[in-house]
């Protein structure tokens, strides 16, 4: 087996308008569905990007105010998932005045050599990367892969 590509992501929130505003109205992704449903079914929604490469990027599914939040600190699971916003520092620099217009926290913002990333939490507290690619890297050098950069952004 090999895989192709990374289809999509799924992730469960305690709100699923709340978490629809955010992904929709602050990042930018286009629904799909509406999460209405016949009575007695989980509510979900599911989006694309703006690619829309794909059949569904991003499927939410509501699991109500009483779910356990995520686990702080170094744990196993996932520790973020990236979205890239562009493929310039300006782009990046419009991706931050949106978060700012919806008082979206940052809690990075990191030059990695390679990308430029912008780190932010959903309403469940999923971190989220969103960067912009450096123009010019070569991926394939493995001298990238074996001394990381990292250093304060500044845009």
């Amino acid at each position: 087996m090999r895989v192709k590509e990374l289809g999509h992501i799924v992730l469960y929130v305690r709100d699923l308008e709340n978490s629809s505003k955010f992904y929709r109205d602050v990042l930018g992704w286009t629904p799909l569905l509406d999460g209405s449903l016949p009575p007695g079914r989980r509510p979900f929604t599911a989006f694309n990007s703006s690619s829309g490469r794909t059949h569904h990027e991003l499927l939410l599914i509501e699991v109500g105010p009483t779910a356990a939040a995520l686990p702080s600190g170094r744990r196993v699971g996932m520790y973020h998932f990236g979205l890239k916003v562009g493929d310039s520092d300006d782009e990046l620099r419009e991706a931050l005045a949106v978060l700012r217009a919806h008082d979206v926290e940052i809690v990075g913002a990191t030059d990695h050599g390679v990308t430029h990333s912008l780190y932010v939490r959903d309403p469940d507290g999923n971190e989220i990367e969103l960067y912009v690619d450096v123009p010019g890297v070569d991926w394939g050098d493995p001298e990238l892969w074996a001394s990381p950069t990292m250093r304060p952004l500044r845009l």
